[in-house]
């Protein structure tokens, strides 16, 4: 390779470094192009005065004391191995450093910021100089510190959400020839959430400006200004009182912020987005309080009835609403305008005023009443909502009236404008929502959590808009979701979905997501998480995304505690995202959680059993199951309420169905291609065997479906496939028909239970679901795993704290047995 040219630039187009002007979950400084082909050397400048160093050199002494690296070796590049003998770090040596250098023309002083030229066609790269040097080659060298637009982070083709003037400060730096410096350009750092005509002040004098750093794997940072060294200690930033805002810095995990935790041990308030039964929310609000923080969840909202119905019989403190997140969004703006209106806002809220329980309430009901003669008089207000609940095709703001001498089965919903005649009522009604918190205003939700449905992207769905992801409708819970967190700016917010939306259509979805939350001034962190290495039977990949505004300490991701295997596939792009899997300090893991230890308690039952509730059929097994049958912590651990087992029955397959099961052996791994009639032939494509007869139940119908031998193209063992209790399940899947999926019992003639598939997500299970049996399926099959979930919630609650560090954290040892001990202790200490 030619001199000056940077070591790790590609010249064919197949084999361009992905991190010039895309991002890499690792990313690497941007490679660049030089202006000349060789570096300027020493001697070449005496005859050239466009590039060369003036002034004196820095005094020997103080050069090695600064830049010890440089001086280590007389030959001209000296290479460090890791331990592992895979990483090879080359770092150039220096005969000496100086502080200003002149390239046509323009003077540079050490730490000024400018372009450095890139690839033909494509914009000229921003960087620090906080190196000059003159190499033992006598070539004159600097060293950059770069800085990212945000087209070359992982926001990418989503970089029109980020204002055009605002780059990111990273750590990232490599060495480059002098004469790649192209011009000057004027940087300032602004604090955290400055005021727009404070910003453009500042901004008069200066071409770009930055307030987060990017680093790897796929984290945005706030910045302060002790963060950002010069050589006179000083930068270029506007002045803040409140810059450090309690944010401790990134390298001292023990630290205590000041204002993270100004809530001390007072409740924090959770809103649950997309729902569904609960399993994100509870499982954070289980791990948070095991380090001490009081998480609730105030409030949830989903579409779905049955699995709102679950999240209310489980937290009956919740303020459950059946809606779209739509709806939701726009009662939260009407429901702020009539605050506004009643100038409530800035008041004090009573906790102990309550609308909940009114739907019951009613006075005298005259039961003779005809309900369609003669006025009728508003009794009051029971509850309030957006949108178009009698189904008249027109969305609006709607109360559910209680009408007086009437009662609750005679309530109507009548649009906010036809109630004009009654705003004493209107206004007794939102005095006391607002007073107890019926609805979020913004400030008063210090958490959001949800993962917003994308089917659009999902691998199911074979009509996916591949060009532009988000047009199609079926992703647009994406933005409602931002929108939500855009209007109440909470403390902190975290999203989960699925790994497509960092693998389809090049990932837009998932840039998308962490550009909304860096334009609305958030510090974001993406990683994925595998549901196996946290304790459960499954290996599910699902992706999270934290966000913390610049106030707080942006959480981690805790470490796994468990051995996995088969964790899915996710783009190289990605592949660091996995949390643990660049740990460079590996810590012991326990062995995996296999079925057995899930399920092995659980009592036998059958194909059509019918009982929403029974008895435990013997004491646990496993530390797992121990823990999995923990008491809900409201029973305590001296009640003498007995503990009963919920939802332990499976969906019941129909006759032909269950005949089929009842033909697949007993044996791990069995499947529909040990039924007669059925043999592999060539590529393990599955083929009719014409010596022996098609079998045919006793409908009719083949005891080998035609679905069954196409599915796949006829290579898939899947279905009518059966568990072994050494297995670990690949997925917990919303649908229990055995079709196309491997959900027999090991040793029982029907599918999972609603429970088994539970306990293989976490879930405890004093848990109980409602709704109809594949309700409830699909409720655990779109559940966040529990375990994963209480592994977050620790982790947020350690950044309430204060800690504050690069590396995912550890989890308490044991986890997540240790959590039935702790809920055990907490009881003793309570009783």
């Amino acid at each position: 390779m030619a001199k000056g040219v940077k070591r790790d630039l590609k010249h064919s187009e197949e084999a361009v470094d992905p991190s010039i002007h895309s991002s890499d979950a690792k990313p690497s400084p941007p490679s660049k192009k030089c202006k000349t082909s060789p570096a300027v050397s020493a001697t070449a400048a005496s005859d050239d005065d466009d590039v060369r160093f003036i002034g004196k050199p820095v005094p020997a002494d103080q050069a090695r004391e600064k830049w010890p690296h440089r001086y280590e070796s007389k030959k001209r590049v000296k290479v460090i191995v890791s331990s592992d003998g895979e990483l090879e770090k080359e770092i150039v040596q220096a005969k000496c450093h100086y502080t200003k250098a002149v390239v046509d023309g323009v003077s540079f002083d050490l730490y000024d910021d400018a372009y450095v030229k890139a690839e033909e066609g494509h914009p000229d790269f921003i960087a620090r100089i906080v190196e000059m040097f003159e190499t033992v080659d006598k070539e004159l060298y600097f060293s950059a510190q770069w800085f990212f637009r945000a087209e070359d982070t992982v926001i990418k083709s989503q970089a029109h959400l980020i204002e055009k003037r605002r780059v990111f400060y990273s750590e990232m730096k490599d060495d480059n020839p002098l004469d790649s410096i192209v011009s000057k350009v004027k940087i300032i750092q602004l604090p955290p959430n400055v005021d727009l005509v404070e910003k453009e002040k500042a901004l008069s004098s200066y071409d770009l400006y930055y307030d987060m750093q990017y680093s790897k794997p796929v984290t945005f940072t706030t910045l302060h200004k002790e963060n950002i060294i010069t050589e006179s200690g000083e930068s270029s930033v506007i002045s803040d009182d409140g810059s450090s805002n309690g944010v401790v810095e990134s390298g001292n995990k023990n630290a205590k912020s000041t204002k993270s935790n100004e809530k001390g041990k007072s409740e924090m308030t959770l809103l649950d987005l997309y729902s569904g039964c609960g399993g994100m929310s509870t499982g954070l609000c289980y791990g948070a309080n095991m380090s001490g923080v009081k998480l609730v969840t105030k409030w949830a909202v989903d579409i779905d009835p049955h699995a709102c119905e679950s999240l209310k019989q489980n937290h009956a403190e919740t303020q459950v609403r059946n809606e779209a997140a739509e709806d939701f969004l726009f009662l939260l703006k009407e429901w702020e305008k009539l605050c506004k209106e009643f100038d409530l806002l800035g008041s004090k809220h009573d906790e102990d005023t309550s609308v909940k329980s009114e739907e019951s309430d009613s006075e005298e009901v005259d039961e003779k009443r005809d309900p369609y003669e003669g006025e009728f008089e508003v009794q009051k207000l029971i509850a309030v909502c957006y949108g178009d609940p009698c189904k008249t095709n027109n969305q609006k703001l709607h109360f559910k009236v209680r009408w007086k001498g009437f009662g609750p089965s005679y309530d109507t919903w009548e649009p906010f404008d036809g109630l004009s005649n009654c705003m004493d009522s209107i206004r007794e009604f939102v005095t006391r929502g607002y007073q107890s918190r019926i609805l979020p205003l913004p400030g008063d939700v210090d958490f959001i959590c949800g993962g917003p449905p994308c089917q659009g992207i999902s691998g199911h769905n074979r009509f996916r808009n591949y060009t532009d992801p988000l047009k199609d409708p079926k992703n647009h819970q994406l933005v409602v979701y931002m929108d939500i967190i855009d209007f109440l700016r909470p403390k902190f917010v975290l999203m989960e979905n699925v790994c497509d939306i960092v693998k389809f259509a090049d990932g837009i979805l998932g840039y998308h997501a962490v550009g909304r939350l860096v334009s609305m001034n958030y510090q974001t962190r993406l990683g994925i998480m595998a549901a196996g290495s946290f304790g459960v039977p499954q290996c599910r990949l699902r992706v999270f995304l934290w966000g913390a505004n610049t106030m707080m300490n942006l959480p981690q991701f805790p470490l796994p505690t468990h051995e996995v295997v088969g964790r899915g596939v996710v783009p190289v792009e990605f592949k660091d995202c996995i949390v643990g899997s660049d740990n460079d300090k590996p810590h012991k893991l326990e062995k995996s959680i296999l079925l057995g230890d899930a399920i092995s308690d659980l009592p036998e039952v059958t194909n059509n059993n019918g009982k929403d509730e029974m008895e435990y059929a013997g004491a646990p097994r496993t530390s797992f199951q121990k823990y999995i049958r923990s008491r809900k912590p409201v029973l305590g651990k001296g009640s003498s309420k007995k503990m009963m087992l919920y939802d332990h029955r499976p969906l019941e397959l129909n006759e032909d169905d269950y005949a089929r099961v009842c033909h697949i052996p007993k044996i791990k791994g069995a499947n529909f291609r040990d039924l007669p009639g059925v043999r592999v032939g060539k590529n393990n494509i599955v083929e009719w065997d014409p010596s022996v007869e098609r079998v045919l139940l006793p409908s009719g119908k083949p005891l080998v479906p035609n679905y069954a031998m196409t599915f796949v193209r006829g290579t898939s063992k899947k279905p009518f496939g059966r568990l072994g209790m050494d297995d670990i399940v690949t997925t917990v899947v919303g649908r229990a028909e055995p079709h196309n999926q491997a959900l027999l019992h090991p040793n029982q003639d029907r599918v999972l239970t609603i429970r088994e598939n539970a306990r293989l997500q976490g879930f405890p299970d004093h848990y109980k679901l409602c709704g109809p049996v594949k309700a409830r399926y699909m409720q655990i099959g779109n559940a966040v795993s529990f375990s994963v979930s209480t592994g977050l919630g620790y982790t947020l609650a350690k950044a309430i704290e204060g800690v504050c560090t690069s590396k995912p954290l550890k989890l308490p040892v044991k986890f997540p047995d240790c959590l039935g001990q702790l809920s055990s202790l907490k009881q003793d200490i309570e009783e």
